[in-house]
């Protein structure tokens, strides 16, 4: 646990939350700032920056617990369209560096749409990108 990481905090009870599940290793609760009713975080116990610090064995822990509430929503609560969403490092718009993923609610015009740049002039890098890989 960091001391001072508000997810920390939070899956050991010292601040407010609105669980919605937990077991030995993870924690899901509702967001404090929500985008849509149900909006939800889930976030491994154990303090993690990102995903690139987060254990496999503790992300598969992570992701069955996603499934777990996903399919939750779905069954008790009738919700047919979520984004699960994870953002690891600040430009990718990281704002809580304890790893986490987001569950988000999603219905047509609720204007939570993501609008994304696209480029396909890119497409001709492929081969050059993969390579890179090797």
């Amino acid at each position: 646990m960091m001391e001072d990481c508000i997810f920390c905090k939070i899956a050991k009870g010292e601040a407010k939350s609105w669980k919605v599940y937990e077991n030995d290793d993870v924690y899901a609760f509702l967001d404090i700032n929500p985008v849509s009713e149900y909006h939800t975080l889930i976030i491994p116990k154990k303090h993690y920056e990102n995903i690139f610090d987060t254990p496999e064995d503790e992300l598969i822990k992570v992701m069955s617990v996603v499934k777990r509430i996903a399919t939750l929503y779905n069954t008790k609560l009738g919700i047919k369209n979520i984004q699960i969403i994870n953002s690891s490092g600040k430009e990718a718009q990281q704002d809580v560096f304890h790893t986490h993923f987001h569950i988000v609610p999603r219905e047509s015009g609720d204007n939570q749409d993501v609008k994304w740049t696209t480029h396909k002039e890119w497409r001709v890098k492929f081969d050059q990108l993969l390579s890179g890989l090797q």
